[in-house]
C-alpha cells in the first residue's frame, strides 16, 4: 500500500481525502477547520489511516497564499511529510 492524504485548502478550513493506494479512497472526505480542535481531528484521521496501512502517510496540499501555513506547521510538528503545490 502507498497511503496518501490530499488536502484542498481554503480560508479557515480544508477538505480532506485519504487514500489507501492510487485511486483507492479510504472513507469519505471530511472538512476540518484550521483551529486547534480541527487540527486534532485531522491528526485522528491521519492516525486511523496509519493504523490501517502500517505506514505514516504523506500529505499533499495546495499552496494557497498563507491559508495553508497553520496546517503545514501542525503536520511538521507531528512528523508528517507534507508537499505543497
Amino acid at each position: 500500500m502507498n497511503p496518501v492524504v490530499g488536502l484542498d485548502i481554503a480560508k479557515g478550513e480544508s477538505q480532506v481525502q485519504m487514500f489507501l493506494d492510487k485511486k483507492i479512497p479510504y472513507k469519505n472526505s471530511v472538512k476540518i477547520k484550521h483551529t486547534v480542535e480541527g487540527l486534532k481531528e485531522l491528526h485522528s484521521y491521519l492516525l486511523d489511516l496509519e493504523r490501517q496501512t502500517g505506514l505514516k502517510p504523506p500529505v499533499v496540499l495546495e499552496s494557497t497564499g498563507h491559508y495553508h501555513t497553520p496546517v503545514v506547521q501542525f503536520l511538521n510538528s507531528e512528523g508528517y511529510l507534507s508537499c505543497a503545490f
